[in-house]
């Protein structure tokens, strides 16, 4: 009478090249250089691969613009700056909008009676510090414009 003899169980996996098996000639005791190893079969799918490159490429932009942008601070902070300021043409004074330059404010009472007042915008002067410049009459560099400077 003949025993069948069945086949060691095997492990099916989809991420192992090879199945492995499990049989007691494969327990045995190798040495470290002659133990090979069963090869890991990755699957990498488009989206995987988007998605890693839109990681990477956003830590790189993310890194990358400030670093550009300071190097470029630093760049027109030694370049000397002589274009004149566009609003003021240079001077480093605009005429005062409310009284258009004059310095006198005339309000009319009624009854054909005029009053004549200094401008309280300009305090009579006629003209008021360019705000675009602050009076140096030259034209600010485009990163320069982004510090608040206030009137008051």
């Amino acid at each position: 009478m003949r025993v069948s003899v069945s086949s060691p169980p095997r492990l099916l996996s989809p991420f192992i090249h090879s199945p492995v098996s499990f049989t007691p000639s494969s327990i045995r005791l190798r040495s470290p250089a002659a133990t090979s190893y069963p090869r890991i079969k990755a699957e990498v799918d488009t989206n995987t691969v988007i998605a890693v490159s839109v990681g990477v490429a956003s830590v790189a932009l993310g890194i990358g613009i400030p670093v550009f942008y300071e190097t470029q601070i630093d760049n027109a902070a030694k370049r000397e700056n002589t274009q004149p300021c566009f609003p003021c043409n240079g001077t480093g004074a605009q005429k005062c909008r409310l009284c258009v330059g004059s310095g006198n404010v005339t309000v009319e009472l009624g009854g054909g009676e005029k009053e004549v007042s200094s401008c309280i915008n300009c305090d009579g002067a006629g003209s008021l510090t360019c705000t675009t410049c602050q009076g140096s009459g030259l034209q600010p560099r485009y990163l320069d414009r982004r510090e608040f400077k206030d009137d008051d």
